[in-house]
Formats: C-alpha cells, structure tokens, sequence
C-alpha cells in the first residue's frame, strides 16, 4: 500500500492542481516532533545497520558543541532539542554477529530514546577519559569520525574536538581512526519508507504555495515589482508554519536587448523589477517541514491584454526544457558516478540540437543535501570529489537545469530554467509530486459562458 500511495503522487502532473484550494494538511508541532522521532527510529533501526557494513566501519562517533553542531547530529536529535547540549557525544557501535547495534550518548543524559546515557560523571569526571574507556572496552576494528576533504557536511568534527579525542585515545586506538565520510553521506541521502510516504506532500505545499504566488493574486501588472513577489513568498512561508532554507528568487526574461547569461541569472540578478505584460517569470523556491527541503524552478508568462495563453514560440521553448528533463533522467544508474551521469547527458542532448547546462544535488535534509553532485553551472566538465561520487538507490534529488533557447521574435537567447525534486528508486526516477509542464499564465485563464 505504501508503495502505490508513492506512485500515485509521483504520476500526478502537479499542473492540473495548482489551483486546488485544500492545501495539504500541516501538523502542529507537537504532532511534528512525534513524526520527526518515530522516523529518526525507524532509521537508526533499519537504515543504519546495512550502512555501516556498506562503509565497513563497526563504531561511529559524533562529537558536537552547543551552537557549534555537527551537521550530523543535528539529524540525530530529537525533536525538541534544538542544539546539542555542552559536549554531546553520541556512539553507534556494531557488536556484530546479527546483534542490533548499540547507540550510546556520552552525555550528561539521553538523547532522546535511542541514545542512552553512559556516563557517569560522579565515576569519572573527565568526559573523555570515559569515551576513552568505552572504546578500548569495545575494541572496535575502525572508528569512523567525521572529517572530510570533500564533503561539508561529512567534516562536523572540529579542530579542538579532533585533537581531543585523538589525545585522549590509546596509540593502538588511534591507528583505528578512519573518515566517515561514505557512511555520513549514505545516513544523509538514503530516503526511507515512511519518509517517501510524506515527501510528496511536502513538495505538493511548496508547488501550490509557487503557484499561489506567480498568479493574479499576487502580481498586479506595471505594479508588482520582483522584490514584492519574493517577499509575499517569505511572509506566505511562515504564514504557513514553514521555513525557508534559502532566500527565495524572482527574475525576468522579455524582449529587450538584456542578455539572461548565467552569472547574470546566478549572481548578478536586477532587483525591485516592475512586472509587465510580455514578461516571462521565473521564481527557485524552498522551504523546510519535517526536517526535509523542498527546492523548485519554475516558470510563469504574463498575459498581454489581446493574449488568452501563452505565445507558442515560448511554449515550444518550455517543451525542450522537459525534454532535457527526460534525457537526464534516463541516464541515472546505480552505480554511475555524478560526472559520467553528468558526460552521458550532455553529450545526448547536444546531440538533440539543445543547448544544455546541468547543476543537479541531492536533497534532503539539506538543500544542497549529500550524494553526488551532477554539474554546477559553471563547472559543466564534471566535479572532482563531489562528482565521482556514485549514485545509490532510495536517495532524492533536486533536477536542476536549463536549456537556452533562440527566439526569434525576441532577436535574444533565453533560458528555460527548470528544478524539481524527484526520487530513484535504483532502477528510475520519479518526480515526487509531478513536474512542471507547461507555463502558467498571469492571470490564469477563466472559463466564462458566452452569449
């Protein structure tokens, strides 16, 4: 059941409901952090085990400050602490032998259900000689800590806290110490069940929250400025009982003489535009719920007055956008890493006739989440580190390209920039509420009786 309730939203064209007024239901906080820690469980419980094994590593430290916390251990706390507490540490270990693993907190008390407290500080005062202590009891054949060249997210352990416990370990355990980095990343990209139950909601609510926002109700043509546009989308997220991870954007391509390259698109975007009939929009756009991120690219026209829909040249356009989708997509295989997914893609869509630019993440539990990276927009010969990593089964990632495109009503090159979120399944990629496939219009069209 669970299992056709994810292809029923993922075979959704999220189109042909943005304008549905019941908004998915949003849960309270408290119904959030039930929500939040049962999945936290599920995880440590049926993800974990197989990932240690994966990356070979049969005990795993996390070390983190309060307000200087491990990206980590951020994801392992429970849902009412908002930090770590003075020095949280907190210990997986697998005994081996079928036994389940053993999650331990180094810590003043629990955190949470499944780290139990194992020190006690009235025995030995000095916290690191009592993590010391377990280790050498335990004897683990590696310990993984996360220090990383390449991943961000993989690197949480700090200077002080790596010298620290590197100090406080016995010779023979030093040589023992080995980066997590492949069993941080597969705990932060690996998408569970019950996750994948609810994601789909959570990217429906930013779909129609876009769609809310790049429509009459909020954009009054030679009025409404882009900058107006970004901030009801601020105001509407929180309104709501979101966040936003990062600040959102609206930009403008119309027939003037201005070029849409990517530094401009990127980094040099205008602001405080007045919006116009004629105008093509487009707006990225994420928010947080659940402790997972949604991000979305997509596109609007604004009506001219003689105009019932969208011109078809721009339409035309649009559809070599999807089509650059698709070919994309076809190319995940498990296994690949991101720059040959990233090779393969761009080499068939030249050969299409596009004209292609592909800057793929994962998403998660971040943004810019952990996996393979596949492509940055200025980086389209491949990622050294970020990209030969390998694509995994039951991870998600934000789609994220564009195509330029000539129009010669418009004497200029655009770009159809598009994102959405999707899942892989190891064997295919679906969209985890539809995708974008056709330009909306402002307004939207109104079905009238005529006499």
């Amino acid at each position: 059941m669970r299992f056709l309730l994810i292809t029923i939203f993922c075979c959704i064209n999220w189109a042909s409901f943005s304008q549905n007024p019941y908004f998915p239901k949003t849960l309270d906080m408290r119904d959030r952090a039930k929500v939040i820690d049962n999945w936290l469980n599920d995880r440590i419980e049926t993800v974990l085990p197989n990932l240690m094994k994966r990356a070979s590593i049969d005990m795993w430290i996390i070390i983190a400050r309060e307000y200087n916390e491990d990206p980590v251990i951020k994801t392992m706390l429970p849902a009412t602490w908002q930090s770590a507490r003075r020095t949280t540490m907190l210990i997986v270990y697998d005994p081996g032998n079928g036994k389940p693993l053993e999650t331990m907190a180094m810590a003043r008390y629990n955190v949470g259900k499944m780290f139990k407290k194992v020190w006690d500080k009235e025995k030995q005062p000095d916290q690191w000689k009592a993590l010391a202590k377990m280790i050498g009891e335990k004897n683990p054949k590696k310990i993984g800590i996360n220090k990383s060249e390449t991943f961000a997210l993989a690197d949480g352990i700090s200077a002080y806290h790596y010298d620290k416990l590197m100090t406080s370990l016995e010779p023979k355990m030093r040589k023992k110490v080995v980066s997590a980095e492949s069993l941080v990343i597969g705990w932060l990209e690996t998408r569970t069940t019950q996750e994948m139950m609810v994601y789909p909601n959570i990217v429906r609510m930013a779909h129609q929250i876009i769609a809310e926002g790049l429509s009459e109700k909020v954009i009054q043509p030679g009025v409404t400025t882009t900058d107006d546009v970004v901030w009801w989308y601020r105001d509407r997220i929180r309104e709501l009982g979101f966040t936003a991870w990062f600040h959102p954007s609206v930009s403008i391509q119309r027939k003037d003489p201005e070029s849409f390259e990517h530094l401009r698109a990127f980094s040099n975007r205008p602001e405080d535009q007045v919006i116009i009939p004629g105008d093509l929009l487009h707006v990225d756009f994420g928010i947080t719920y659940l402790r997972l991120n949604t991000d979305t690219q997509q596109h609007a026209y604004v009506l001219k007055n003689e105009e019932k829909e969208p011109p078809v040249y721009l339409k035309e356009a649009f559809k070599l956008g999807n089509k650059l989708q698709d070919i994309f997509t076809n190319n995940f295989v498990e296994g690949r890493s991101g720059n040959e997914i990233l090779e393969i893609s761009l080499k068939e869509a030249r050969t299409e006739g596009l004209k292609p630019t592909i800057y793929t993440h994962p998403i998660g539990y971040h943004g810019h989440a952990a996996g393979p990276t596949i492509g940055l927009w200025d980086q389209q010969g491949g990622v050294p580190g970020k990209g030969d990593y390998p694509l995994y089964a039951n991870t998600a990632h934000s789609i994220e390209l564009n195509t330029a495109v000539y129009l010669k009503e418009w004497n200029k090159e655009i770009r159809i920039m598009l994102e959405e979120d999707a899942f892989f399944d190891g064997k295919r990629v679906k969209y985890i509420d539809g995708r974008h496939t056709s330009l909306m219009s402002i307004p939207r069209s109104l079905t009238r009786m005529m006499h």
